[in-house]
């Protein structure tokens, strides 16, 4: 049986950009998968989709056991999202905007005054609750706009990098939610550019680039795929880069990798701390001055950088950065909201 969301042969243009070009998903109840990708590799037109926000060109979805494109409305009733960008009214209460979104939901008065109380206290800011939310700062919209998404507990829930803007501290609170909520059963679909994030929420991570699902599995799966360990160099001074990158180029594995800024380099090994040794003996005879040195296992990092040739920074001049992404929060009906 396909999960709680399923996709199959996904596929949105705009214009000559192919934002989606075939995304196949499948997410189990209960679970989280976490969707990974630069800006514009297609996460939010993907959940823009699968919660009925962008008819897709092609291709087929099914979200709580109801078909996308046929019934959309019995689509949203049984949903919560969370979208990149704060969408709560700036002139009404935080307890207002919480109390709103139930009464959109057909909450009766009573019990969208309780639920709001409840989540006010929940994302810390029941002390905020009765200020106007244009005065809130941003990370405060940002967690009263995920508050409303939560209103009426939905089974399936979609967040489309919900942690930007927020501190630490409020992240970590956040990550916190996130994981009651699937242990009382919500299936989650979690879209970030935070590879930590990944690491920590979910139980699978499907790789977006492109349009496409290049990769899936757990994260060890997906760190197996790049094989080995990685010894990080970082050089005391800028211009022994170069001769740092020969001595690991002809001890590694693997392509090294350089960042210029923080002066380290990275390469796939083997032979572990015995090969660490080797390196640093070598470095040692060539006068190479280290400020640090590690081997370590593959990081999601390591793991995009083999499957795409880049980090999971934005790219720009694709779909999600041209102007073709919205806020899509926003979406209400008298018969069921999408917050």
């Amino acid at each position: 049986m396909p999960g709680a969301i399923h996709a199959e042969g996904l596929v949105k243009t705009f214009g000559d950009v192919r934002a989606l070009d075939g995304v196949d998903l499948d997410v189990p109840e209960g679970t989280v998968l976490g969707l990974l990708g630069p800006n514009g590799a297609g996460k939010t037109t993907t959940v823009r989709c699968l919660t009925t926000l962008l008819r897709p060109d092609s291709g087929r979805a099914v979200v709580a056991g109801v078909d996308v494109l046929k019934h959309p409305d019995t689509v949203r009733r049984s949903i919560g999202l969370s979208g990149q960008f704060a969408a709560v009214d700036e002139y009404l209460t935080g307890r207002e905007n919480l109390q709103m979104v139930g009464r959109l939901y057909q909450m009766r008065g009573k019990a969208a005054k309780e639920r709001a109380a409840e989540l006010l206290e929940q994302f810390h800011l029941a002390d905020a609750a009765d200020r106007p939310a244009k005065t809130y700062s941003g990370g405060m919209r940002r967690r009263l706009d995920l508050a409303a998404a939560l209103v009426v507990s939905p089974p399936v829930m979609f967040m489309d990098e919900p942690t930007t803007g927020l501190d630490p501290r409020n992240r970590q609170q956040l990550w916190e939610v996130i994981q009651q909520l699937v242990s009382g059963g919500t299936t989650l679909l979690l879209t970030t550019q935070y590879l930590e994030e990944a690491d920590h929420l979910a139980h699978d991570i499907a790789v977006v680039d492109h349009g496409r699902v290049i990769a899936q599995g757990t994260s060890d799966q997906l760190k197996a795929r790049t094989g080995g360990e990685r010894v990080e160099v970082v050089v005391h001074e800028r211009d022994r880069i170069a001769s740092t990158a020969e001595v690991l180029r002809a001890l590694g594995k693997g392509e090294t990798t350089i960042d210029q800024h923080t002066r380290k380099l990275t390469v796939p090994v083997t032979g572990g701390a015995k090969l660490l040794a080797e390196v640093i003996r070598e470095l040692d005879g060539r006068g190479i001055e280290i400020d640090d040195i590690a081997l370590r296992r593959p990081t999601l990092d390591d793991v995009f950088l083999s499957l795409t040739g880049h980090t999971a920074e934005a790219r720009p001049g694709t779909a999600e950065d041209t102007g073709n992404t919205t806020d899509t929060t926003d979406t209400t009906d008298t018969e069921g909201a999408v917050k």
